[in-house]
């Protein structure tokens, strides 16, 4: 493995000329380059390097860290994200009415329908990480499971509607083409 190079370090490029490393991250360099300006490159890219400056600074950036706890909160606790409901949904109403006119409909505030719904999906992912880190599963029959989870995910996406951003929707298999 190469030895990660410290910003203010000097590199001649193939493609892009020379350079100097003016941001590092755990798998990039930002290279200001005398042609073409501010460009990023992978770690392990061709280079050759002119002067090596030590890498004072730590490569993992503040936002994978902040990413990375994220994650390891919803996986292994209570804590749910903040999904926002979609604005034009906000303080409205769901009406239920039966076929039999001689019934009352029932009216369910649209903002509990979707908390309900959010609950539901929280409470889908948290089975779903404790299967796939399950010690006592078999590898089938986690695929099995996630399959069926999969399918419940499929199930609920008529509600993807009520969601403000699209990247808290749910997905089924209909998302994997």
């Amino acid at each position: 493995m190469q030895k990660i190079l410290g910003i203010g370090s000097r590199i001649d490029h193939p493609a892009h000329g020379a350079g100097v490393v003016t941001n590092v991250t755990s798998d990039l360099y930002w290279v200001t380059f005398i042609k073409n300006g501010l460009e990023t490159i992978t770690i392990d890219d061709t280079f050759d390097v002119i002067e090596a400056v030590e890498d004072e600074v730590d490569t993992v950036s503040l936002y994978e860290v902040e990413k990375s706890l994220k994650s390891l909160l919803k996986r292994y606790s209570d804590i749910s994200e903040i999904v926002p409901m979609a604005d034009k949904w906000k303080g409205g109403t769901m009406t239920l009415s039966p076929k039999d006119t001689n019934l009352s409909s029932k009216d369910i505030p649209i903002d509990t329908f979707f908390h309900k719904i959010v609950m539901v999906r929280d409470r889908v992912r948290v089975m779903e990480q404790k299967i796939n880190s399950s010690k006592t599963l078999e590898d089938q029959d986690k695929i099995d499971l996630q399959q069926y989870i999969t399918r419940i995910y499929g199930s609920l996406t008529t509600f993807n509607v009520l969601f403000k951003n699209a990247s808290q929707n749910f997905k089924g298999d209909s998302s994997k083409k």
